[in-house]
């Protein structure tokens, strides 16, 4: 059995702050995660960082692991968490790759994209329809390119493929968008970007590879044929917490509930990042709730062992 102090379960923004802030305290700390750096990879462009004038979101997902491995941070890939259960005390973690065992558990695993579920959408993914406009948004240079969503992840994948397609419809169901007005400002001024707004995609269609999508109208239920090369998928995104179920608190959205020092429900049991119902899915929030849970972990570790708690470092005399 691999035994750890910490074991954190995500390699997004807030797994590796939580990484870095255990190893500052010593803790033998193991990251288990699918991939390094979560849906900031998906970001071309980051520009909201603190300290940060740009970044491509990949390259300062790497940043944050390597300090997470200064630190001595275990890292492993590709294990996805099956189940997580009480043991002596302890927890023991299951994933595809191996059994862990830990004093503590930073579930930091964030949330993953919400599918389409419309006639066409299995038949294409992968054939003009994707998740993720930074992976495959090159594919499609100089195509006429759909992006479905309102939020800051539809406008910024938007704005991502007005640079490679020749045109960029932008189709959302309300009839003004939910994200961030610089973005929407941005999305008006670009002439190649044709906004379709109350409206929804009702079907793909195609022969071996995505040729159009079909539109209908919210207000008068008239559809309209759209012919693209590819359609992208922002429409948002859930936590799928079904290994933690009946472990810790969720929400009715399925997020996990923690206080203000990121403990949830159960002792021993910290969360953080997208997955939490803190409002505002930012990569410095989810930063700022690594580095807490973190030190929340540490503190419970140490009182476990009758130690002293970070807590004295501050205020106290």
């Amino acid at each position: 059995m691999n035994k750890y102090d910490l074991i954190i379960i995500g390699g997004g923004p807030a797994g590796l702050t939580a990484a870095i802030y255990a190893g500052r305290r010593e803790l033998k700390t193991l990251v288990l995660t699918m991939n390094i750096g979560g849906q900031m990879t998906l970001t071309h462009h980051v520009e909201n960082y603190p300290g940060v004038d740009m970044s491509d979101g990949t390259d300062l997902a790497l940043k944050m692991m390597e300090q997470a491995k200064k630190f001595g941070a275990q890292i492993e890939l590709n294990h996805e968490v099956s189940a997580i259960e009480i043991k002596d005390g302890d927890y023991l973690v299951k994933t595809s790759g191996g059994e862990f065992e830990a004093q503590a558990v930073i579930l930091a695993f964030g949330k993953t994209p919400r599918k389409l579920d419309i006639e066409g959408a299995d038949r294409y993914l992968g054939k003009g329809l994707s998740y993720c406009a930074t992976c495959d948004g090159p594919f499609f240079k100089g195509k006429n390119i759909a992006v479905v969503g309102g939020g800051n992840s539809a406008l910024g994948g938007a704005l991502y493929l007005s640079e490679l397609g020749q045109k960029v419809y932008l189709i959302h169901r309300r009839d003004a968008f939910r994200g961030e007005e610089i973005l929407v400002d941005k999305i008006k001024a670009k002439e190649n970007i044709e906004i379709v707004l109350n409206s929804v995609p009702s079907g793909l269609e195609g022969t071996d590879v995505l040729e159009k999508i079909i539109v209908k109208d919210v207000v008068s239920g008239a559809e309209r044929e759209i012919a693209v090369d590819g359609v992208f998928i922002e429409i948002g995104y859930e936590v799928k917490a079904d290994f933690v179920k009946g472990l810790v608190n969720l929400d009715a959205g399925n997020q996990i509930i923690v206080d203000q020092d990121c403990k949830t429900s159960a002792e021993g049991i910290f969360a953080a990042g997208d997955l939490t119902q803190i409002p505002y899915k930012q990569i410095a929030i989810s930063v700022g709730q690594g580095a807490t849970a973190a030190l929340s972990a540490y503190d419970y570790i140490q009182k476990k062992s009758g130690k002293t708690t970070v807590k004295l470092d501050w205020g106290s005399k």
